[in-house]
């Protein structure tokens, strides 16, 4: 007669344990990343390329001291050229998200650019088929017609294509896709795009010279351009920490806080306009992103039902 081996009590806390600070590491990032609408308006009197510039040398030097921290370089020596042109392709989408959503907050469009985040999800399953050739279930079908249809209702309300929503959306989501060949972690992998960027923007910053306001508005002014760097990595460092311990399920889950932060912040402290019209247009996101994620719930509960009752090797 088989004997049932006894369960590890030390072994469940220790999951337990990690599984809730990968929670708490993932939280973290999306809250950050939900309430920085409120830090770039502090930094207006710069103009939006300018910032851009700014985040990108501040983050290579936040990074670079983390990664030697680390002891990670060496991962970044060993980059074989093909990687290294991904890691470029890389810095320029996320330098196109993160220009067109500094512009987003600090033209009064928060709104729009919270409905980006809401739909890169969706733009991201849809690569995956046209990209990767993956097959969508009829749920998934679903809720991109619906989210299609809630883009065309907002371009209507707006009497223009929703641009912001649309180049946030699409960059993070090819962003997302490239970053999938790049075999680095999440920290080496932002001090290789940075450092990929950083010659262009360090250059554009000489270039602007006395024009710029890196040292025109005071020490407060300075000390927030600096801080650009911590603003950048720090959430990526908690996201990469919290994907390492909790389900993609889960994580996926989460990453709708930062859209809803973001939206609530336009609409109630920045007062942005929203007309019926546009109310309807993000409900249809929103019932779009039920559809979606109860498709991945449903669909995580069977395959750990079919892990369940395997039979042990």
């Amino acid at each position: 007669m088989p004997v049932t081996p006894l369960t590890n009590s030390s072994s469940i806390s220790s999951n337990t344990n990690d599984t809730n600070r990968g929670i708490a590491y993932g939280v973290g990032a999306y809250v950050l990343w939900g309430v920085v609408p409120a830090y770039w308006p502090l930094l207006a009197a710069a103009g939006a390329v300018e910032l851009l510039a700014h985040r990108i040398v501040w983050s290579l030097l936040f990074m670079a001291l983390v990664t030697a921290a680390l002891g990670r370089w060496g991962a970044l020596r060993g980059l074989p050229p093909r990687s290294w042109l991904l890691v470029t392709a890389a810095s320029a989408l996320i330098a196109v998200n993160w220009g067109v959503y500094i512009y987003a907050v600090n033209s009064g469009r928060v709104v729009e650019a919270a409905l980006g985040y809401f739909i890169n999800p969706l733009f991201s399953v849809l690569l995956a088929v046209l990209v990767l050739r993956e097959r969508l279930r009829p749920a998934q079908y679903a809720a991109i017609g619906v989210a299609g249809a809630a883009v065309v209702v907002l371009a209507v309300d707006y009497g223009t294509l929703p641009w912001i929503s649309l180049a946030l959306a699409c960059s993070f989501a090819f962003y997302g896709l490239i970053k999938k060949t790049v075999p680095l972690d999440s920290t080496a992998s932002l001090t290789a795009e940075s450092a990929v960027m950083t010659p262009v923007a360090l250059g554009y910053l000489l270039w602007l010279g006395s024009a710029g306001t890196f040292t025109g508005h005071g020490a407060a002014h300075t000390a927030l351009m600096v801080s650009t760097g911590l603003v950048t990595a720090v959430p990526l460092m908690l996201f990469g920490a919290g994907a390492r311990r909790i389900p993609m399920i889960t994580l996926g889950m989460l990453q709708y806080l930062a859209p809803v932060l973001q939206f609530a912040w336009g609409v109630f402290v920045m007062r942005e306009p929203m007309p019926a019209s546009r109310w309807f247009g993000f409900a249809m996101v929103w019932v779009a992103l039920l559809l979606f994620t109860g498709d991945a719930l449903v669909r995580a509960r069977k395959q750990r039902r079919v892990v369940a009752v395997a039979p042990p090797v």
